[in-house]
């Protein structure tokens, strides 16, 4: 198997095309069973599995690439598959069979006085364009999550993860032929030449919705430029709040999972605030185990004191997504001042709180606008996977369409079915 593909001539007649096979294979897919999806699902896996050693070769060509392009150690670690990572993706696939087929779904269905019966049904949105970088395993979750739901997806992944996107398309293209699912079902973008997504972003008779995943300028190029609807997959400025009757060994190793255990994806957190009353006592414990795990603190002039080697942060510092071992810190005297802190520097991702109260819990519960918030529990636990829906396609920040983690359902709208036996309007 080779990773080498042709790179269009005429990117305007290209992603034209690409539209066009999209539709296509789109429409195919509405009569396609739910058994017939979920046995590509499985056939990928096995796949993907078999094909261990061609994908790592893949991604090694993307890692040893990673310098020239500038990527910091945390978003190197995005890049790299392994064969335990590669077992996840596999094994994601495998969880998406055992979710419903949700296309069909009737959500109402009721007989009017006259007779007519009105169903309303979920059905697939159609073209999905999937803008996305970095992490090459969002690929095969893109591709399943969306083929899964009746929908075609073009996907375009960043220049960072080319070799890894190229081999897994490959993989899923082979097995969608083989189960007899349309070909183009899944497209790869060919190019790195960002000109191609303006061209696709105006296409909006052929692209039913544009989602991207990436950093804020990609967000604000996309919702500024496209023709179609966008579900925005904004930055994860997430938050965790101790509030004063914290349990304090709980709050120090949920501020560490939050940070450490991945700090190069979107639900790490990126600031930790915490009440004055426990800030003497909890911030050295904190700040010790935090920087044993190699984590920069840049604190405000109240925590900087119970922070040793701490640096002073600046107002930017709580706005950044760092996705990097590095904390902002700010000592706050109420959980409403910790809630106004997060509605404005937060992204209105993951944010959450640690305590033992039910008042402070339900005000920060309640009043903080973002897509999820936790208590007494990690940031990380925003995710498709985790929260039972199985992959994600990715953790929309905006209200409308979807919030949250879109999972299968929210790749879907619905459409009203009204059956009747001759009635006619009076």
């Amino acid at each position: 198997m080779s990773t080498t593909t042709e790179v269009p001539q005429d990117l305007k007649q290209y992603t034209l095309e690409t539209a066009q096979r999209a539709k296509e294979a789109s429409r195919q897919l509405g009569a396609i069973s739910g058994a017939v999806k979920n046995q590509w699902l499985k056939s990928a896996a096995a796949r993907l599995r078999e094909q261990t050693t061609f994908l790592l070769e893949a991604n090694q060509k993307d890692i040893a690439a990673a310098p020239q392009y500038g990527l910091s150690e945390a978003q190197v670690d995005r890049l790299r598959l392994s064969p335990e990572r590669l077992e996840g993706i596999a094994g994601a696939l495998e969880e998406l069979v055992m979710l419903s087929d949700p296309i069909g779904e009737v959500l109402e269905s009721t007989r009017r006085p006259n007779g007519l019966q009105v169903s309303k049904v979920r059905v697939p949105l159609g073209v999905v364009f999937f803008i996305y970088e970095s992490r090459p395993n969002v690929t095969v979750d893109a591709a399943a999550i969306c083929v899964k739901s009746g929908n075609a997806v073009i996907l375009r992944g960043g220049k960072e993860a080319f070799h890894s996107n190229q081999a897994f398309h490959q993989i899923l293209s082979q097995t969608l032929v083989e189960c007899g699912l349309p070909e183009h079902a899944v497209q790869m973008v060919t190019t790195t030449d960002r000109s191609a997504v303006g061209h696709f972003l105006e296409l909006s008779e052929l692209i039913d919705v544009t989602i991207p995943r990436g950093g804020k300028s990609l967000i604000e190029r996309v919702a500024a430029e496209a023709k179609m609807p966008v579900i925005k997959h904004f930055d994860g400025n997430c938050h965790v709040y101790v509030d004063l009757s914290a349990d304090l060994k709980m709050a120090a190793e949920i501020i560490v999972n939050s940070k450490c255990q991945r700090p190069g994806v979107c639900n790490a957190a990126e600031t930790l605030l915490v009440h004055s009353n426990v800030a003497a006592e909890f911030l050295p414990r904190a700040a010790e185990i935090l920087q044993e795990n190699g984590v920069e603190l840049r604190c405000c002039e109240r925590s900087l004191p119970f922070v040793p080697g701490g640096v002073a942060a600046t107002d930017a510092d709580f706005h950044d997504e760092f996705l990097d071992l590095i904390l902002a810190v700010k000592v706050v005297d109420s959980v409403e001042e910790a809630v106004a802190h997060i509605n404005h520097y937060g992204s209105h991702h993951t944010d959450a709180i640690v305590t033992r109260m039910i008042e402070p819990a339900e005000i920060f519960l309640n009043q903080v606008d973002s897509s999820a918030v936790v208590q007494n529990a990690a940031t990380r636990f925003n995710d498709g996977g985790e929260l039972g829906l199985g992959a994600e396609i990715g953790i929309s920040t905006d209200k409308f369409h979807a919030r949250g983690p879109c999972g299968l359902r929210e790749l879907t709208s619905y459409k009203y079915i009204i059956q009747g036996q001759g009635q006619v309007r009076s």
